[in-house]
Formats: structure tokens, sequence, C-alpha cells
């Protein structure tokens, strides 16, 4: 017998959450590299989800730490801090779209909070075009718009998000799905009126990326966050849903119930004819009495005289 032990195979890919701590990343990091192209994931054959191919892992194992440091994200505060400006003003800032929120969560008082990648934030700061909107007066056209109450923060996040979802869409109808998230479910059905298409279309939804469970007030929140609510931001996303879905349909259409085999036709039954009721027997012919004979002697004497 040889004393050469074989070493176990690896499998060619494994779970997200291995994946994370394989690499030291927290759960959150990891899923935003991922949506951020710097982790590349494959779909499950089996339908689990999508998995982290061994050769991604080998890969990115001496470069965690820049991973870690491209998916940081800040907050107001500590984004105002890497521009060196104040608070408010870096809050006008991504009020008018000039730096696209990455990830929201709601604190304890159900108010959203808005994260920025660092590395954005830094980079818009060391670019010189953007002097005037860090030390310069707000022109007058964009504090018209803000006391008008602009705020595209989370219209930008919604484009954004979106994005990341289309990238790791394997198909059309997953397409359909991630562009569907953020429609009201009632333009849904507007354009989707097949209920099976529609039920189809639905496994493809993503969930909110944040907390708050379905119908509390937090989840109300979020779902509004989840929804475009311009006219603009929604025309696109129902012109956008009615192409991808005729694609869809072309190369898939939604699987609908087995129909039912025909039933077949009843046999035409003749009708059994009943057999006419018998005649009652004739009764049995009784036969007749025969007379009684007159006991004779004296007994008949006796009989006569008492008749």
């Amino acid at each position: 017998m040889s004393g050469n032990t074989v070493a176990p195979q690896r499998a060619p890919s494994c779970s997200a959450g291995r994946a994370a701590r394989e690499l030291g990343l927290k759960r959150s990091e990891f899923d935003l590299a991922v949506h951020l192209g710097r982790i590349r994931t494959v779909p499950d054959e089996g339908g689990g989800g999508r998995r982290v191919p061994r050769t991604e892992i080998d890969r990115l194992l001496g470069s965690a730490g820049e991973v870690r440091e491209d998916v940081r994200v800040v907050g107001t505060g500590e984004a105002a801090a890497l521009m060196n400006v104040p608070a408010s003003r870096f809050t006008r800032l991504a009020r008018l779209g000039l730096l696209v929120p990455v990830k929201f969560y709601l604190n304890r008082y159900r108010a959203v909070v808005w994260l920025y990648l660092a590395a954005e934030v830094e980079q818009f700061a060391a670019d010189e075009n953007n002097a005037p909107w860090l030390t310069g007066r707000t022109p007058e056209r964009m504090r018209a718009h803000m006391a008008a109450g602009l705020d595209l923060r989370a219209r930008n996040w919604r484009g954004r998000h979106l994005g990341f979802l289309l990238r790791l869409a394997d198909g059309p109808w997953q397409r359909a799905g991630a562009l569907s998230g953020f429609l009201d479910p009632l333009h849904v059905a507007e354009l989707v009126e097949d209920p099976y298409e529609r039920s189809h279309l639905n496994r493809f939804r993503p969930p909110p990326p944040a907390q708050g469970a379905p119908g509390t007030p937090a989840g109300h929140l979020v779902e509004k966050l989840m929804t475009a609510d311009d006219p603009d931001e929604s025309g696109w996303l129902r012109s956008d849903l009615v192409r991808t879905l005729a694609e869809a349909r072309a190369q898939e259409p939604a699987p609908r119930p087995t129909p039912a085999p025909p039933v077949p036709s009843a046999l035409a039954v003749r009708p059994v004819p009943h057999p006419s009721p018998s005649p009652p027997p004739a009764p049995e012919p009784r036969t007749p009495e025969r007379p009684r004979r007159s006991p004779r002697g004296l007994l008949g004497r006796l009989c006569r005289r008492s008749s």
C-alpha cells in the first residue's frame, strides 16, 4: 500500500458567504464588490443564487485589501471631511446629483442615511474642474432648484442600483424583473396583462436592499425609495420594460400550466328495455269439497231431529 495521500479536489466554485470569509471581507463589502464588478460571479447551475469561481478567489487573495478600500463607504459627515467642506455643502452637492449614493440604510428614527464610495468622493475633490463647487457660490439656477425641493439622491441611487442588477442578470426575464422592481406594481400590471407572465416576472423582481419588513413603516419607506416617482424616470423604465419583455417572450415564453387532457365524450347509452310485468299467476283450481254424508243409525236420527 502506498504511503502517498491524494489531496481532495476543490470544488470549482463556492458560495458567496464562503468566498467572503476566505477573502476576509464583510458580507456587505463582498456584495458591493460584486455589484461594482470587482468580484466575478457565475450563476449556480442548481438554481441557488450565484457562486464565486475558485479561480476568482485565488486571483483576489493577494489583493483583498485593495478590494476593501475600493468598496469603503462613508456618510455625509465623513465625506464632507474628505472633501474639506462643510456637511451642508456636501449635502447640497449630493442633492444636485453631483455625487451619487451607492447605498443607504434607515437609522433608529427611520431617517434615510445615504452612503457614498470614499474613492469617488476623493476623486471628485481632486478634480480641478470641481473646485468652484467646493469653494465658490452655488449658481443661482441650482439654488432655485434647491429651494423648490430638488433632491436627486434617491433617483440617482435607483439608477445606479439598477445598473448593478442588470450587470448580474443572466437573461431577458431577469433584466425585465430588475426593471419592474423600480416601478409601481400597478404600472407593471398595466404593461403585463397576462397573469402567467406577471407571475413569472415577479420571480425575478429584486427585493429591497435595506431593512424593513413589508407592511411596516420602515418597509413602506424603503418601497417608496425603490419606486420611480418622476414621470421622466418611470417613462423610460416602462419603455425599457416593454422592449425587454418582447425579447424575453421571443426567447423563452413564460411557463404555463399543462392543459388537462380532453375529457372523452360520453358514449350514447341505449336504454335497457324493461320487461313487461308478468301477469299474476292464475289461482290454482280448488278441489270441490265432497258433500258430507249424514251419519247413519241412531246418531243420524238424532242430528236430523235437532236440525
